[in-house]
């Protein structure tokens, strides 16, 4: 009996624990209000019957009403006429009206009462049911801000289910760009190191280390040619005094022509200059 005690309160508490998700507060206050209403409307109806029995009963008494007056005038006909039997008869069924007057109205008054209480009760009702509204709609609204509220806390914080499934989608491509990357390095570094082939070429590994010994015959070859070019170049700092020397002293060259006057010595005017040394100088007309 225990066993199945435990078993229903866990089943009592599983079904209330899916309830509890399934169940939207907003939907639970817009049943509690329609259930107001229809209560509302019961009690409206019960006013109308109530209403409606009292008018009945005001009617029938309005009938019997008038009845006993008729029988009140046919009493005093008879007397009139000497027929006390027909008189006495006419006040009789007289008094038996008078005595359904008198349980109609206590009926009637019975009836009054209850529909004062029914409209009293309509009123506080309704009154209840308006002010129960503006409390809903309220509360709707608070949930659904907080609701809002949740759902941006979430998304801002990465922990709803969207943002949860985008942010490993991401980390997944970000985890396979690494691993390509590193694949890809380390597949280059193997084929730089001849560890691999490069299907793609058509060389083999004899053939790329020739290949790279020529490079670097070429590279020494075209290092040794700028060297001699720089070497060709420079000039020691002895030649370029000695030029500058050379050059501001005056020539002594010169002869006489036939007329008596100096002539400069062609041979320096003709001396050609090296036209490899950058630092040579030109000594024609030096003297003038």
């Amino acid at each position: 009996m225990s066993v199945m005690k435990r078993l229903s309160g866990i089943m009592q508490a599983k079904a209330n624990k899916a309830l509890d998700r399934v169940e939207d507060p907003r939907e639970t206050l817009d049943l509690s209000y329609e259930k107001q209403l229809e209560q509302l409307q019961q009690v409206r109806r019960g006013v109308a019957d109530v209403a409606t029995a009292r008018k009945r009963i005001e009617l029938q008494a309005q009938q019997l009403q008038a009845s006993a007056t008729k029988l009140q005038d046919q009493a005093r006909q008879a007397l009139a006429q000497n027929r006390e039997d027909l008189a006495r008869e006419a006040l009789t069924r007289r008094s038996a009206i008078a005595a359904q007057l008198d349980q109609l109205k206590t009926q009637h008054d019975q009836l009054v009462t209850q529909e004062d209480k029914l409209v009293a009760t309509t009123q506080a009702l309704q009154t209840r049911v308006e002010a129960f509204r503006t409390q809903k709609e309220t509360l709707k609204a608070s949930y659904t801000a907080a609701q809002a509220q949740t759902k941006i806390g979430e998304a801002v914080s990465g922990i709803s289910e969207s943002m949860s499934d985008t942010g490993l989608a991401m980390q997944r491509a970000q985890d396979k760009i690494a691993q390509m990357q590193a694949r890809a390095g380390a597949v280059d570094e193997l084929i730089a190191s001849g560890a691999l082939t490069d299907l793609s070429g058509n060389t083999d590994s004899i053939q790329s280390e020739l290949d790279k010994t020529a490079q670097s015959g070429q590279v020494e070859l075209e290092l040794a040619q700028l060297k001699g070019e720089v070497g060709k170049g420079s000039t020691p700092s002895g030649e370029l005094a000695a030029g500058a020397m050379a050059s501001s002293a005056p020539s002594t060259n010169a002869h006489h022509d036939a007329s008596g006057e100096d002539v400069e010595d062609a041979e320096v005017a003709d001396e050609p200059k090296n036209p490899a040394d950058p630092f040579s100088l030109d000594d024609t007309d030096s003297t003038k």
